[in-house]
């Protein structure tokens, strides 16, 4: 139980501390890679709390795909080069006063107030395991699952018709002669 603890506090300020880099980051891309690293400590978190399954889907999506395309899209844009706007003088102020507001609400809650948390319960033995995932996912889910199939199917079909129509002046995707081929 204790080197549990010890690798969750030592994670826990791996974790603030890369989103405090991520926030306060004057480059994009340094804030990116701030970024990957906080998903991966939250992977880590995943492991300890015994669900391998998801620790790798957060890894895969998050830090994999998504962040990738984060960057991607930070290069294209040449989001380093572009100027940054002021910013209005009232919004330091009222940044620092909601931060203070929010610690003062945490101390509450989590020193002051007792019985907020619930007890913790007994895991399950198969919780986060790809098979539990998927007979939940395929009984309790199965509405909305589909729905978002169906939703990522009609996105994908539009980009594509999107695509088509702007590239139709181009040779090689209609040929005005299809016996003309070289």
């Amino acid at each position: 139980m204790i080197p549990d603890i010890v690798i969750f506090v030592i994670l826990a300020f791996v974790a603030i501390a890369s989103a405090l880099g991520m926030l306060l980051s004057k480059s994009a891309i340094y804030s990116a890679l701030n970024l990957i690293l906080n998903f991966c400590t939250v992977a880590v978190f995943y492991l300890l709390l015994g669900a391998p399954f998801i620790a790798l889907t957060q890894i895969a999506v998050y830090a994999g795909a998504i962040m990738v395309l984060f960057l991607f899209v930070i290069m294209l844009l040449g989001a380093e080069k572009l100027r940054t706007k002021s910013t209005l003088p009232w919004q330091q102020p009222a940044a620092i006063v909601l931060a203070v507001i929010l610690l003062l609400m945490g101390f509450y809650v989590i020193f002051i107030r007792t019985g907020v948390f619930p007890q913790a319960s007994e895991v399950m033995k198969d919780f986060g395991s790809p098979a539990a995932i998927g007979t939940l996912l395929f009984n309790e889910y199965l509405l909305p699952f589909e729905i978002t199939s169906i939703l990522l199917l009609v996105a994908m079909v539009g980009a594509i018709y999107l695509t088509m129509r702007r590239m139709t002046g181009r040779k090689y995707l209609k040929p005005e002669n299809t016996n003309d081929i070289n």
